[in-house]
């Protein structure tokens, strides 16, 4: 009888322990909340304004807030392989000067101490300051749409 309480409560201890909350921040960094996105079929190669994302190395950026916090960039690396990051840096609470602006497969930001990073993988580039990558987004490519969300 004490093995079958036991293993009652060791069930109910771990159901209840375990908390789900969408307020979290879940991409584990405090500078970033978490955006809830989905571009659906917006994004279509077919179109003139997307089809650079037909070729291996090139990217697009969408500066539309109701992508992101301050727009995303997506990144085609080649074959069926995509990378979506936030345009906002990682490494400073968001402000004016921490969007970021892509130039040559490198986004930057305007802060004082001008981080940047490679939009192919999302990583901080030698001398900048602070921990975090660039926040990544979920990339789905189905024939000519290419879908970005983050929920």
């Amino acid at each position: 009888m004490k093995k079958v309480l036991f293993y009652v409560f060791f069930f109910l201890f771990t159901l209840f322990s375990c908390n789900k909350n969408d307020d979290d921040n879940t991409n584990g960094n405090p500078n970033i909340p978490r955006a809830v996105f989905d571009t659906g079929n917006q994004i279509n190669t077919n179109l003139p304004q997307y089809n650079q994302l037909l070729f291996a190395g090139n990217f697009i950026v969408l500066n539309n807030n109701n992508y992101g916090i301050n727009g995303i960039v997506v990144f085609y690396s080649g074959g069926e392989n995509y990378s979506a990051f936030e345009l906002t840096d990682p490494n400073h609470p968001i402000n004016t000067c921490s969007k970021l602006s892509v130039d040559n497969a490198i986004a930057s930001c305007s802060c004082d101490d001008s981080n940047t990073y490679e939009i192919s993988n999302g990583l901080p580039l030698e001398g900048t300051t602070g921990q975090y990558p660039l926040t990544r987004y979920f990339v789905e490519a189905n024939g000519s749409i290419i879908r970005v969300y983050n929920n």
